[in-house]
């Protein structure tokens, strides 16, 4: 099998999980695309097939998109791309900073069992404006230097909503927004190179393919299922993050 096809089948699964789940692009491909190139040009082209897919399922999606719900995790999440794009060089390839991650993952699904568990006993007032702020720096941070930040995004959205709908259609548009935003920067700053095109150009048709079958299961699918799907995909990755 040749590097081109495997690369390809990989974008096809990532986008087909994603699709159904709502994120999950970046944890698939991020790992196979850094083999054979670099892990600079691998983020970037994960982020740019993310905005191509993520638009086809606003397409289908847009009118449960939730304006209101966005404008502080959006605020949050720019800053931490900000920071990511000054500090991506010295801490990209740090293990310090990957061991962090996992643990952060890792207690993100351990609170989130619990929130469900025991959410009558929760402060809802408090809460609408800390995990935001925290969900919106930690997701912008990590996404903008490993390319897989989607967790924070992920498990903010699912404890927000009950209709599975405004969950996956208020996530894409938050990866819409700060890949754009990425992918600019990057852009100005000289990063988007032959590879970038070459690769970009070349998944367009292969994650329009993979979302829109992703898409049809995402519907027949019960949202808890949904919920259970993405908190197994972020205690994987933080597990194999770790070890």
């Amino acid at each position: 099998m040749t590097e081109m096809t495997i690369i390809l089948l990989i974008i096809l699964l990532g986008s087909f999980i994603q699709g159904s789940s709502g994120f999950g692009f970046g944890l698939v491909s991020m790992g196979v695309l850094s083999i054979f190139l670099t892990l600079k040009d691998s983020m970037l082209i994960v982020l740019a097939l993310t905005v191509i897919l993520s638009s086809r399922i606003i397409l289908k999606l847009w009118k449960y998109i939730l304006l209101r719900d966005l404008y502080l995790i959006l605020a949050s999440a720019l800053l931490g791309r900000i920071l990511a794009f000054f500090f991506v060089a010295q801490f990209r390839e740090a293990q310090f900073m990957k061991t962090i991650l996992a643990f952060v993952l890792i207690g993100m699904v351990i609170y989130l069992y619990l929130k469900r568990k025991f959410s009558k006993n929760l402060d809802e007032n408090k809460e609408k404006r800390f995990v935001p702020l925290i969900s919106g720096s930690f997701g912008g941070f990590i996404g903008g230097a490993f390319a897989v930040g989607g967790h924070f995004f992920v498990a903010y959205f699912l404890s927000r909503y009950q209709d599975k709908r405004h969950y996956i259609a208020n996530l894409q548009l938050t990866f819409i927004v700060l890949n754009m935003m990425t992918l600019f920067a990057h852009g100005l700053n000289g990063d988007l190179n032959h590879d970038f095109y070459f690769y970009t150009g070349t998944g367009i048709v292969i994650v329009l393919i993979g979302v829109t079958l992703g898409l049809k299961l995402f519907y027949r699918l019960p949202t808890k299922i949904i919920q259970n799907i993405a908190f197994t995909i972020i205690l994987v990755s933080g597990l194999n993050l770790m070890f």
